[in-house]
């Protein structure tokens, strides 16, 4: 055996044995009465037993003892599943749970509400010199900097899907006179926008999106049937700023961890065409009133 498959071969027993501590763990701290098994005085083990947890998931019990010994038995995703539901598993503990077991936990994507909390808006606040907004799942524009404001115009000017970065991008004429790149720039972020958007096909909001950009920008319409896929997280944009001139910046996006599809977009200015002056000459010409949101 070659030492790759060797590794390999190490590495998948360490997961199924970690895996297997893991149900342990989990399975030992579950009292019996939260699942409504009655117990009687004389019961000395900890938490529920494998025959019960089998029992509750609706697996053979030799089989899932096998689960917790490590042994290669490569339970399915709806087995996963009702082992969580049988353990009284929350979202990290059941996220941990199908990574140990190699699998990919199915998503159920909620519509809710999206809202960007104290912290994240006050770092948001502190990026001065650094353009920085926050989009959230569908790529809509939910807060920003004064640095912003200051490179890529005043979002707080725009209502509903017009502060949407792929309706901006296709079909905002002043957006799109900044990008120097415009079609280079313009395919990346229709071709990320469709990898990120899977998690939500069907969705209402997405579908009304799509149809609006297919009837508002040939390019889109012409671009979007392609199903391109990208990921494309860093770069670098020029931009051509009506009174500043030439700028470039380094770009990044970064997901938030709160169990959203929000991201945090950040623009760091390069020393390439003098674009921290110009940022911050256009900085201090603002009006205060029109500055952040």
């Amino acid at each position: 055996m070659n030492a790759p498959a060797a590794s390999t071969r190490s590495a998948d027993e360490s997961r199924r044995r970690e895996l297997g501590a893991f149900l342990r763990s989990r399975r030992e701290r579950l009292a019996p009465s939260a699942t409504g098994i009655t117990t009687g005085p004389r019961r000395r083990t900890p938490g529920l037993r494998r025959e019960e947890v089998a029992m509750i998931a609706g697996v053979g019990t030799t089989w899932y003892t096998w689960l917790e010994q490590g042994r290669d038995v490569r339970p399915s995703v709806e087995v996963l599943a009702a082992l969580c539901e049988a353990l009284r598993l929350d979202a990290v503990e059941k996220r941990h749970l199908f990574i140990l077991a190699g699998r990919q936990q199915p998503e159920r994507r909620v519509a809710a509400p999206e809202k960007v909390d104290a912290t994240l808006l006050h770092m948001l606040q502190s990026l001065v010199l650094q353009p920085a907004y926050v989009v959230g799942r569908r790529w809509d524009v939910l807060a920003w900097n004064e640095a912003a404001v200051a490179v890529f115009g005043d979002y707080g000017l725009l209502e509903g899907d017009s502060r949407n970065i792929v309706h901006m991008v296709f079909t905002n004429p002043h957006h799109r006179r900044l990008l120097v790149d415009w079609e280079e720039l313009a395919r990346v972020v229709l071709a990320s926008f469709r990898a990120e958007s899977a998690k939500y096909v069907g969705d209402p909001d997405f579908e009304r999106l799509i149809a609006l950009m297919m009837n508002s920008s040939p390019e889109f319409r012409d671009w979007w049937p392609r199903r391109d896929v990208a990921r494309k997280l860093t770069g670098v944009k020029h931009v051509r700023h009506p009174k500043a001139g030439l700028m470039a910046f380094e770009h990044m996006s970064l997901s938030i961890d709160d169990g959203s599809d929000m991201r945090l977009i950040v623009y760091t200015p390069l020393a390439e065409q003098n674009s921290i002056a110009k940022l911050q000459q256009l900085l201090d010409a603002m009006p205060a009133e029109r500055r952040s949101a």
